[in-house]
């Protein structure tokens, strides 16, 4: 069992000392998966020409959308230090009145976000027609599925640790 604090422990304020901590261990794949995820596509290898900046953006649009307040300081802080554009800021923030593409990828991850049920083949096809490539359209969701997935486990670890 390590006792070296993640991304997921610093969000939810665990210390090596909480007994959930030590409960997250028992399952270090589960641990050690999250980070790994988190690091892939939020810094990938290969980015796929979806920058860091617009990455951590729509990190950041995605936690104001689910209102977890310490995820989206996590995600302004980090986008922040890239110095990142007006336009970029904007989508961060939630604006829908942006330049293409940012326009498209922004209803696209409000809608997976907020309402994923009404998801269609006709919203993959919306990304393509903006110029996305397969590939960048499968890092984007990979993203978008990311981002949400942090959210619901770091607001489960806080109703456990509130319990």
């Amino acid at each position: 069992m390590t006792d070296v604090l993640d991304d997921m422990d610093r969000l939810v304020g665990l210390t090596p000392e909480d007994a959930l901590f030590k409960a997250r261990r028992f399952r270090p794949e589960f641990v050690d998966g999250t980070e790994i995820c988190r690091a892939s596509v939020l810094h990938p290898a290969n980015d796929q020409g979806l920058g860091a900046d617009l990455r951590l953006a729509l990190g950041l649009r995605m936690a104001q959308l689910n209102a977890h307040k310490t995820l989206a300081a996590d995600y302004r802080a980090q986008l922040l230090a890239l110095e990142p554009t007006p336009q970029i800021i904007a989508l961060a923030d939630g604006a829908t009145d942006l330049e293409e593409p940012l326009a498209t990828i922004a209803r696209h991850v409000d809608l997976i976000t907020l309402e994923p049920i009404k998801a269609t083949a006709g919203d993959i096809a919306r990304l393509a027609a903006a110029g996305f490539s397969n590939p960048q359209i499968v890092a984007l969701s990979e993203l978008i599925a990311f981002v949400n997935f942090q959210v619901r486990v770091a607001t489960g670890l806080s109703l456990m640790r509130s319990a």
